[in-house]
């Protein structure tokens, strides 16, 4: 981007500099020849377009079009760099395999992708597991299959419902080649990118319009391209995620709950939440409401794998008594006169660990 800049702002200074006979004459002889700039201008067109269209792929599960211009051997290097890196940033924190919180990561992972192997994505590759000792609520696998799990994650999941869940739709990413289609957006969008900044450089007549320019750039390709897009992809591992979970014979009616125990630990924490429009993520609300939708499919999907019965108990309703039930306790309080100390830190995590606690519904077995 800097040498975009450097090279345009050349250009402009060059063009300034010039003199009003010898601008008068380029203009002539481009003018003379803006069919053949025109043409070779559309011919140009024509070769991006047609390397776009042959890099057009089929997402696996979803059939969905998509454009990629990474092979597979490309993004497995990358993701084998990407791993290394994560272990050596975490070695001091991994916990060790004879841990019992890695045992049970590993054995719903290893779930997952046996009752899964009808899948080439999913049996194609070797997955491994690596827990990290971290408060923080969060999970990712890699495309080559390295997973890593937070304990704050674990500490954050009610059950091992919820527990396949979470590796679903993060092992959903992996199969469905995310990270590849996020590179190949990003690429694409960059180029697009550089063309631009070249106009804005060589167009504006001071520098700092220029630098204007390309902020407002930048932050409209973030919220127009990136961050949305980011937002179709956690939607798509949502959705194929719960279907790998119901094939696992989990309570796929736990997903909603999960981020509706989310949005609870947001509110007790105290931190401000970004607008949706402003993440890479949906929010939970939208999550909750999307994975609702998805659920009677899902549940299709769990009675054609031979899974034990579910409790007729449904987790949500569960859940919603629990919350109308500590709501009613909290006014009731408030009217007694009772002073309530707003939870904070541990205090808060407790608070919503009570509270996701009613809402077990018993493990299954991997």
């Amino acid at each position: 981007m800097h040498s975009t800049s450097v090279t345009s702002r050349s250009l402009r200074k060059w063009w300034v500099a010039l003199p009003d006979n010898r601008r008068n004459l380029f203009r002539q002889w481009a003018w003379q020849r803006r069919w053949r700039l025109s043409a070779a201008a559309g011919v140009a067109a024509t070769i991006v377009a047609l390397l776009l269209l042959t890099h057009l792929d089929e997402s696996p599960v979803t059939g969905r079009t998509r454009l990629l211009v990474f092979t597979r051997e490309n993004y497995m290097e990358l993701a084998a760099i990407t791993s290394t890196a994560y272990m050596e940033e975490f070695a001091e924190l991994m916990l060790p395999e004879s841990d019992a919180r890695h045992q049970v990561v590993k054995q719903v992972v290893q779930h997952l992708a046996q009752r899964n192997s009808d899948l080439a994505e999913m049996s194609d590759v070797t997955w491994s597991v690596h827990v990290v000792q971290s408060p923080n609520i969060n999970a990712f696998v890699l495309p080559n299959g390295k997973v890593f799990m937070f304990t704050g994650m674990l500490e954050a999941v009610a059950d091992v419902h919820q527990l396949t869940i979470v590796l679903g739709h993060e092992m959903a990413h992996a199969l469905l080649g995310h990270a590849a289609e996020q590179a190949s957006l990003s690429h694409v969008v960059d180029l697009l990118s550089v063309i631009l900044l070249t106009a804005i450089w060589a167009v504006c007549p001071r520098d700092s319009l220029a630098l204007l320019g390309q902020w407002a750039q930048d932050k409209l390709t973030q919220l127009m391209f990136n961050r949305p897009y980011s937002r179709k992809l956690e939607a798509e591992a949502d959705q194929v995620g719960l279907q790998l979970a119901a094939k696992a014979c989990a309570d796929v009616r736990a997903g909603p709950v999960f981020w509706q125990q989310m949005e609870i630990r947001d509110q007790l924490s105290g931190e401000p939440s970004l607008p949706e429009w402003l993440s890479t993520h949906p929010s939970h609300r939208n999550r909750v409401a999307q994975l609702d939708l998805l659920v009677p499919q899902a549940l299709e999907v769990r009675e054609t794998c031979v899974c034990p019965a579910l409790p007729s108990t449904d987790p949500r309703a569960v859940f919603s008594k629990s919350v109308h039930r500590l709501l009613a306790d909290t006014k009731a309080r408030e009217r007694a006169n009772v002073t309530v100390t707003p939870s904070h830190g541990p205090a808060a995590g407790a608070a919503a660990a009570a509270l996701i606690a009613t809402n077990s519904t018993g493990p299954f077995s991997p």
